[in-house]
């Protein structure tokens, strides 16, 4: 019970990556992990589309730095959109962190607990990654961009149906750097009543 809590509680952030590929043991146990999130009703609608190939990742890359380009923004813009535009226009910006692997999950987008069924199993995988040593990272931009027709005609040509709408990814590697920063949790959070 300790080792959950404290794996939970330990689970950070990776935004700097080695160029060396996780090996498909690791990859398989996250994954797994993932497929065994909740899902409402036990629907399990989830597809999770794992790229290592470097070429494919750069190219979704390429098309994310498009979509920021044409993206409108004004103060009333989410702040991470407006950050992400700004970090877009530079010529090393990856999305994705120059991770190895990226993990996207897709879910139906008739069913209406998508979103919650699809962010439970990506929290499943970004726990099994900490608990196995690795560097992982909730990614938004394939969420933001799924329907810009440069992202959307790639997401179709990995196999993500036309009817299904990216509800999350996550980068994945080995963790290049200084081990993260202790988490500064907010106050007043949490309301009991008994």
């Amino acid at each position: 019970m300790e080792n959950v809590i404290e794996n939970i509680k330990s689970r950070r952030s990776a935004r700097r990556y080695t160029k060396q590929q996780i090996n498909e043991d690791n990859l398989n146990i996250i994954l797994e992990c993932g497929r065994h999130a909740p899902s409402g009703g036990n629907s399990q609608s989830w597809h999770f589309t794992v790229i290592q190939n470097q070429d494919i990742l750069l190219k979704l890359n390429q098309y994310v730095k498009l979509a920021f380009e044409k993206l409108k923004i004004d103060e009333n813009t989410y702040k991470s959109i407006r950050a992400g535009k700004n970090l877009s226009a530079k010529d090393e910006y990856s999305f994705y962190y120059n991770a190895p692997t990226l993990i996207i999950v897709s879910n139906d987008s008739n069913y209406s607990n998508a979103m919650a069924d699809s962010a439970c199993a990506l929290e499943n995988m970004l726990l099994a990654a900490n608990y196995l040593g690795l560097g992982a990272c909730w990614i938004n931009q394939l969420t933001w961009f799924d329907k810009d027709e440069n992202v959307r005609k790639v997401l179709e040509e990995l196999g993500i149906p036309n009817n299904y709408r990216v509800c999350g990814s996550m980068s994945l590697g080995y963790k290049d750097g200084p081990k993260s920063r202790g988490k500064v949790i907010k106050e007043n959070t949490v309301t009991i009543i008994k």
